[in-house]
C-alpha cells in the first residue's frame, strides 16, 4: 500500500482506485454542459447592478442589433412565464422563492434581469452587455449585521421545526465557576466557486424537456422545473452523470433553469446557458455570514458547568433560510445546563444555502475556540479539558450516542502530531525568526441516512450492473457504490458497471448532508441480499435452510465448504440475468417517504434529534502555524486529523475527502470571505483572483489517519458518513494555534496579516 492508499484497518473495505478514475483525466467523462447537442443556441444572463429597488427603463435596441441575437427575455414579457415555488427549507425546491423576470422589483445585488439568446455564445455575451437598464435604487441597501433596516427575528419563530434546544439554568450555574468564557465570534460570506461553473442546456421534444445540469438532486430538479413551467413530471428528465464540484450550491433549483428552458422553447432550438463566475456568486446559494456568543463556565477540574450558544445568521429578505448549528454544539460535551437561541437577520441580499459542513463549520468554530479559551484560563491542556468533558449521552435528554470515538482520534492524532512536546505558553515556541502555534479542536458531523431505490442486475457471465439516480460530487460514488456490490456478491470491482445521475433511474436522495454512502449503500446491499438468495436457493432448493451459504472471489460457497463457480451456479437457476429493484425506507422516517424521493424530496433520519440514539461521526485535528515575528506571515506546514466514522467503504477516497476538507479548513481560517460593499450591497471580489483561497504554496504536510470504528446502530451498513466531516475543526484548530504563537486572541475569520501586526 502507498500513503495514498492506506492499508484498510478493521471495518474498512479495500482502497481501491476510482472506478471512473480513466474516464476523467482522459477527458471521456462528459460533464452536463459537454452533452452532444445537436445545433444549439447559446443564453446569458444580464444581472442586476443595484441591491435594491427597482428597474426604471430598459432599452435593447443596440442588443437586438448583435448580429446573431435570436431573443431577449425581461419581465416585461416574461413576468408570468415562471410559477412560484417553495424554497427548499420549507418542503419546495427552491434555492429563492425570489421569482425569476417577475417584475420591475429589485430584491439583491446580481438578481437576473434579462436573458439573451443567440446563434453564438459570443454573439449573446456581447448582447447582454449591450443591454441597457436604469434603476431606481434604494440609496441605503441593508447589507446585513449592523445595517440599519435589517429585519431581526427568532429562528424558532420563523421556522417549524428549529428548536433552540436548552436544559437547567446556565447563568445561576455559571455564578460560582471557577472559569467562564464569555465571548464573540464572528465568519464571513462565503462562496462554493467549484470549477465547473453553473450549467443548463435545454432540449425540448414536443412536450418532453431534457435538462442537462450539474446537480446534487435530479429528482428534485426535476420535480421543481415542472413545477414552475407547469409540466407533468413525467414529460421532464434530468441527466448529470458527472458533478465538477458543487459542495451545496447544486443540491436545489436555482432561477436559471427554468428560464434555460423556456428561452429554448421561445427559440425552438436547445439552448445552453453557463453562467459567469461572478454570476455564481448571486443567481446560487453561498454560505450565510454569522456571529455567535458562546458562554462556557467550568469547575477548578474543568468540568463543564453550563454552556451557553448564541448564533445570528444574515439571510434574504423573502427566505428564512437557516443553518442553526446550536443543534450541535449544545449537545457536544457533557454540560448540565445548556441554553441556546438562533437569530435570523433578513437584509438586502440574495438566500444563502447549504455549504460544505453548513452548520458545524462556522458554530463549531465558535464553540471550539471557546473551548480553547476555557483551557487557558484553567491552566490545563486543551485534549485534557475536552477529556473530562467528553460523554456518552447528549445532555439535552440524555440519548446516547450510536458510539462515540472522539477520545480515540485526539489520543491517536495527538500521538501523531507529536503533541506532549508543546510549551502551552503562548509564544514560548520558535524556529528563528518564526514563531510557532500549536492547536486543535473537534471535528464532527451528524451521520444522517435516507430513503433510496436501486436496481442491481446479475448477468449470466458475471458481470453486475447497478443502477441509481445518485450523484457523484467528484468525491467518489460510483466507486463506494461498486464497491458494496461488488462485495455483497463476491466479485471483483472491475465486474462492476455503475450508472449514475439520470432521473431514467431508480431515485436516490440529495448528495448532501454525508448521507449518500450510507443511504444508497444500504439499498445496494438489500438488491444484493435479493440476489443471493435467489442463486442459494437454486442451489439448496427452495426449502431448504439457506445458512452456511456465501459468495467470494466469484465462486459460491456450500455450507460443506465446497465451491463451485458463479457462472456455474448461476446456469442453475435458468434465467439470463437476475434483477432486483430495492427500496430501503431507515428508521425513523415515515413509510411515505419512497413517495416523497420519487417525487424529488430527501427525509434524513439520524443526527442530533434520534430517539433512541444520536449518530455523529467524529474526530480531532492538530494544526501548527508560523507566524513570521517581524512581517507576520502566516504559514500551516503540518496538520494531522484522526477520524472515525462507521464503516470506512474505501480508504483511499475517504482519505482524499477528508484532505479535501482540512485543505478546506485553511481556506476557511486564512483566505475566504466573500467582501461586500456595505455601502451598496454588493459584492466586490466575484472571481477566484480576489476571492481568495489555498493553493498548492499554501498547504504543507496534510496526514488523514482513519480511526477503526464500528456502529451497528447508526444504519444497516455501518457507514457513517465523511463529505463534510474533515473542514469542520480546521478553523478552530488553527485560531487556537495563532494564540499559542503570539498570545492573541481572534476570534473573526478570516484571520490575516493585519490582524497580527501588533500580536
Amino acid at each position: 500500500m502507498v500513503r495514498a492508499a492506506p492499508e484498510p484497518g478493521p471495518n474498512m473495505g479495500r482502497p481501491e482506485p476510482r472506478i471512473d478514475g480513466r474516464r476523467k483525466v482522459t477527458g471521456e467523462a462528459r460533464y452536463p454542459s459537454d452533452a452532444p447537442i445537436q445545433n444549439p443556441a447559446y443564453a446569458v444572463l444580464v444581472t442586476s447592478a443595484v441591491a435594491k429597488g427597482e428597474i426604471a427603463g430598459i432599452e435593447l435596441k443596440e442588443a437586438k442589433a448583435v448580429p446573431g441575437v435570436l431573443d431577449i427575455m425581461t419581465y416585461r414579457d416574461a413576468h408570468d412565464q415562471v410559477a412560484p415555488m417553495k424554497h427548499f427549507a420549507t418542503g419546495g425546491y427552491a434555492s429563492t422563492t425570489i421569482r425569476p423576470l417577475d417584475s420591475a422589483r429589485i430584491w439583491h445585488d446580481g438578481q437576473i434581469v434579462a436573458v439573451v439568446t443567440a446563434e453564438t455564445f459570443e454573439a449573446a455575451q456581447d448582447a447582454a452587455h449591450r443591454v441597457k437598464l436604469r434603476y431606481r435604487a434604494d440609496p441605503a441597501p441593508s447589507w446585513g449585521f449592523d445595517a440599519p433596516g435589517v429585519d431581526t427575528v427568532d429562528a424558532a419563530a420563523a421556522s417549524q421545526t428549529h428548536e433552540d434546544p436548552a436544559i437547567g439554568d446556565p447563568d445561576a450555574a455559571a455564578k460560582n465557576a471557577a472559569a467562564t468564557v464569555d465571548a464573540e465570534y464572528r465568519t464571513p460570506t462565503q462562496h462554493h466557486n467549484p470549477i465547473e461553473l453553473f450549467t443548463t442546456t435545454c432540449v425540448w421534444d414536443g412536450v418532453r424537456l431534457t435538462i442537462h445540469e450539474p446537480s446534487q438532486i435530479v429528482y428534485g430538479l426535476k420535480h421543481g422545473v415542472a413545477q414552475q413551467l407547469g409540466l407533468d413530471p413525467g414529460h421532464v428528465q434530468v441527466v448529470s452523470p458527472f458533478v465538477g464540484g458543487a459542495f451545496g450550491s447544486k443540491a436545489s433549483v436555482t432561477p436559471r433553469t427554468a428560464l434555460a428552458a423556456i428561452a429554448a422553447r421561445r427559440v425552438g432550438r436547445p439552448v445552453k446557458l453557463v453562467t459567469s463566475r461572478t454570476q455564481g456568486f448571486t443567481t446560487t446559494t453561498y454560505r450565510a455570514e454569522t456571529r455567535h456568543r458562546v458562554k462556557l463556565a467550568a469547575g477548578e477540574d474543568g468540568r463543564l458547568v453550563a454552556l451557553s450558544h448564541e448564533g445570528w445568521e444574515v439571510t434574504s429578505r423573502p427566505d428564512s433560510y437557516m443553518v442553526a448549528g446550536t443543534d450541535t454544539t449544545t449537545r457536544m460535551y457533557a454540560a448540565p445546563n445548556v441554553a441556546s437561541k438562533v437569530h435570523l437577520v433578513h437584509a438586502d441580499r440574495s438566500t444563502p444555502g447549504f455549504m460544505r459542513a453548513p452548520a458545524e463549520v462556522p458554530y463549531m468554530f465558535a464553540l471550539e475556540s471557546a473551548m480553547d479559551e476555557l483551557a487557558v484560563q484553567l491552566g490545563m491542556d486543551p485534549v485534557e479539558l475536552r477529556r473530562v468533558n467528553d460523554t456518552v449521552a447528549e445532555p439535552i435528554r440524555n440519548v446516547p450516542y450510536s458510539s462515540r470515538s472522539l477520545m480515540p482520534c485526539y489520543d491517536t492524532a495527538a500521538a501523531a502530531f507529536g503533541w506532549a512536546r508543546r510549551d502551552p505558553r503562548p509564544g514560548s515556541m520558535r524556529d528563528g525568526d518564526w514563531l510557532l502555534g500549536w492547536g486543535c479542536a473537534t471535528a464532527c458531523y451528524p451521520s444522517m441516512i435516507a430513503a433510496a431505490s436501486t436496481r442491481v442486475r446479475l448477468l449470466g457471465d458475471g458481470r453486475v450492473q447497478v443502477a441509481t439516480a445518485a450523484h457523484d460530487l467528484g468525491t467518489g460514488a460510483y466507486t463506494v457504490i461498486g464497491q458494496a456490490a461488488a462485495e455483497r456478491l463476491g466479485l471483483p470491482l472491475d465486474r462492476v458497471e455503475v450508472s449514475l445521475g439520470d432521473t431514467s433511474l431508480p431515485p436516490a436522495p440529495v448528495a448532501g448532508g454525508s448521507n449518500m454512502t450510507a443511504s444508497v449503500c444500504t439499498a445496494v446491499i438489500k438488491a444484493c441480499d435479493a440476489i443471493r438468495k435467489t442463486l442459494f436457493r437454486a442451489k439448496a432448493g427452495r426449502d431448504n435452510d439457506l445458512s452456511g451459504y456465501d459468495l467470494r472471489d466469484g465462486r459460491l460457497i456450500g455450507p460443506d465448504g465446497q465451491a463451485e463457480e458463479l457462472q456455474a451456479a448461476f446456469g442453475r437457476t435458468g434465467a439470463g440475468a437476475i434483477e432486483e429493484y430495492a427500496e430501503s425506507v431507515p428508521h425513523g422516517l415515515p413509510s411515505g417517504a419512497i413517495d416523497k424521493l420519487y417525487r424529488g424530496a430527501t427525509a434524513l433520519a439520524g443526527g442530533p434529534r434520534g430517539e433512541d440514539f444520536i449518530r455523529y461521526a467524529f474526530g480531532a485535528e492538530f494544526v501548527e502555524v508560523r507566524i513570521h515575528a517581524r512581517t507576520r506571515e502566516i504559514r500551516v506546514p503540518r496538520m494531522v486529523g484522526a477520524f472515525a466514522a462507521g464503516r470506512i467503504m474505501n480508504p483511499r477516497t475517504a482519505r482524499s475527502q477528508l484532505m479535501g476538507g482540512m485543505i478546506w479548513g485553511i481556506g476557511s481560517a486564512l483566505h475566504e470571505k466573500t467582501e461586500i460593499d456595505q455601502r451598496t450591497a454588493r459584492y466586490v471580489n466575484t472571481d477566484i483572483a480576489e476571492y481568495l483561497i489555498p493553493v498548492n504554496a499554501d498547504i504543507g504536510e496534510v496526514e488523514v489517519i482513519l480511526v477503526p470504528e464500528e456502529d451497528n446502530k447508526v444504519n444497516p451498513a455501518g457507514i457513517k458518513g465523511i463529505g463534510e466531516l474533515g473542514n469542520v475543526g480546521t478553523a478552530a484548530a488553527i485560531a487556537n494555534a495563532v494564540y499559542h504563537a503570539t498570545g492573541k486572541r481572534l476570534r473573526t475569520l478570516p484571520i490575516r496579516i493585519e490582524d497580527l501586526l501588533e500580536a
